[in-house]
């Protein structure tokens, strides 16, 4: 084997070596790409119950500052009474802000 056909066969070995190791990056990208986007769904379904549970504490929230019970009538009417005054108010800011 002349000098330069062995400088042609390490040659070609070498770019078979990166080829191999190419496939094998490009594979492993791939797998890594699609951990990302189903973390990713898994972060936006969290982020949806989240908020949905903040909606649902809220409106438990709202239930129990409204709670009748038969104890407590008056205070009740008072804090209904209280809660129309501020939607009323709401509603009077935000017609001045058009």
């Amino acid at each position: 084997m002349t000098p330069n056909e062995k400088v042609l066969k390490d040659f070609e070995t070498r770019v078979r070596q990166m080829l191999l190791r190419f496939q094998q990056l490009k594979k492993e990208n791939e797998e890594l790409y699609s951990i990302v986007e189903k973390n990713e769904r898994d972060v936006q379904q969290l982020q949806d119950k989240l908020e949905q549970k903040g909606r649902d504490y809220d409106s438990l929230k709202m239930a129990k500052m409204i709670e009748i019970t038969n104890g407590d009538l008056e205070g009740a009417k008072n804090r209904l009474s209280k809660l129309i005054k501020d939607v009323n108010k709401c509603i009077a800011i935000l017609g001045e802000a058009k």
